[in-house]
C-alpha cells in the first residue's frame, strides 16, 4: 500500500469521526456563544494544521505547503460566504439555536458537491490546459465584483430551486421546532429551516465558482486539493458564529478577500510564463489577510452627523 493510499484512509476515518461528532453536537437546539465559537475555530484549525504536518511527513514538504495554501485560500473565501449566510438566516428569521443544525447539514452537502466539482476540475485542467485562462479570468472578474458589490440586495426568495420545491411541497412560514419538515392538517410542509438549507446549498454552488479555480491554481494533486477544501469547509459552522459576533470589526475583510482572489486569478493567467511558488502564495495570502484585519481595527469608520 502506498503512502498516498494510507493518507486517503486516514483522511476518510478522521473526517467520518469528526462529522458524526459534529452532527451529534448540532442535534441539540443550543445557541453557540462567542467563547464556544472561538474554541471550536481553534480546534478545527488545529486539526487542519496537524493533518498538514502529517502530509509533510508522508508526502513531502511541497505537498504540505500546497495543502496549507489551499486551506488558507478556501478558509479566507469562506469568510465572505459567512456574511451571506448571515443574511439568509436573517431573511428566514431562523433562531440562533437552530442555525448550527442547518450549517452542519449544509456543510455535509458542500463536501459532497465539492468532491464532484474538484475532481471534475482537475480532470478538465489536465485534459484541456487552456481552461486555466478561463478560470483565471473568472477569479479576476469575481474579485472585482466582490470589491464593488454589496450583498444587501440579495433576496433568498428568488432562489430557483426553492421556487421549484415550493410547487411540490408547501413551505410553512412559522418556526415551532427545529425540524426540517412538519405535518399540518395531515399535509407535509417544509419549514423555514429547510428553505434556509436549500438556499445555503445552492449558494455554495455559486461560491464554488470562485473557490475551486482558486485552489486549482495552487495544486493539481487531487488529494491535496480535496483534503484542504474539506478541512476548510468543516470548520465553517464555528467560523460563522465567530464572525457573526464580530461582524462590525471586519470592515476591510471583504476588500482583502477580493485582493486575494485577484492575486490567485493573475497567478493562473501567468502560470505558463512565470511560476509563483506555493510558499510565496501562502505568505502573500497571510499578509493581505492580516493587513485587512489590522486596518479594520485601527481605521475607524466615519460617522455622518444627521
Amino acid at each position: 500500500m502506498t503512502k498516498l493510499n494510507i493518507m486517503w484512509i486516514i483522511f476518510g476515518i478522521l473526517t467520518t469521526i469528526l462529522f458524526f461528532a459534529d452532527l451529534k453536537l448540532s442535534s441539540r437546539a443550543k445557541e453557540i456563544t462567542q467563547k464556544e465559537s472561538v474554541i471550536l475555530c481553534l480546534f478545527w484549525v488545529s486539526v487542519a494544521v496537524l493533518f498538514g504536518l502529517l502530509i509533510g511527513t508522508m508526502l513531502g514538504q511541497q505537498k504540505m505547503i500546497e495543502f496549507y495554501t489551499g486551506y488558507l485560500i478556501e478558509y479566507t473565501l469562506s469568510m465572505d460566504n459567512m456574511f451571506v449566510f448571515l443574511l439568509i438566516f436573517s431573511y428566514f428569521s431562523i433562531p440562533k439555536k437552530y442555525q448550527p443544525k442547518i450549517l452542519t447539514w449544509g456543510i455535509i452537502g458542500a463536501v459532497l458537491m465539492r468532491f464532484i466539482f474538484l475532481f471534475a476540475g482537475v480532470k478538465l485542467l489536465n485534459a484541456f490546459h487552456w481552461l486555466i485562462y478561463v478560470f483565471g479570468a473568472i477569479l479576476i472578474l469575481s474579485a472585482i465584483k466582490m470589491a464593488v458589490q454589496k450583498e444587501e440586495g440579495m433576496d433568498p426568495s428568488k432562489n430557483p430551486l426553492l421556487k421549484l420545491i415550493g410547487k411540490f411541497i408547501p413551505i410553512e412560514n412559522t418556526i415551532k421546532t427545529g425540524d426540517f419538515f412538519t405535518v399540518k392538517n395531515k399535509v407535509l410542509h417544509a419549514t423555514p429551516l429547510f428553505a434556509a438549507l436549500i438556499v445555503i446549498e445552492t449558494s455554495d454552488i455559486i461560491f464554488a465558482v470562485d473557490s475551486i479555480p482558486a485552489i486549482l491554481a495552487v495544486s493539481r494533486d487531487t488529494f491535496v486539493v480535496y483534503t484542504s477544501n474539506v478541512f476548510a469547509i468543516v470548520g465553517l459552522r464555528a467560523l460563522y458564529f465567530f464572525l457573526s459576533s464580530l461582524i462590525d470589526y471586519f470592515r476591510f475583510l471583504k476588500l482583502g478577500i477580493s485582493i486575494i482572489l485577484f492575486y490567485v486569478g493573475v497567478k493562473m493567467l501567468i502560470s505558463d510564463f512565470y511560476h509563483i511558488t506555493p510558499l510565496i502564495s501562502l505568505a502573500s495570502i497571510i499578509f493581505v489577510l492580516a493587513v485587512s484585519m489590522i486596518l479594520s481595527i485601527i481605521v475607524k469608520e466615519k460617522k455622518i452627523n444627521a
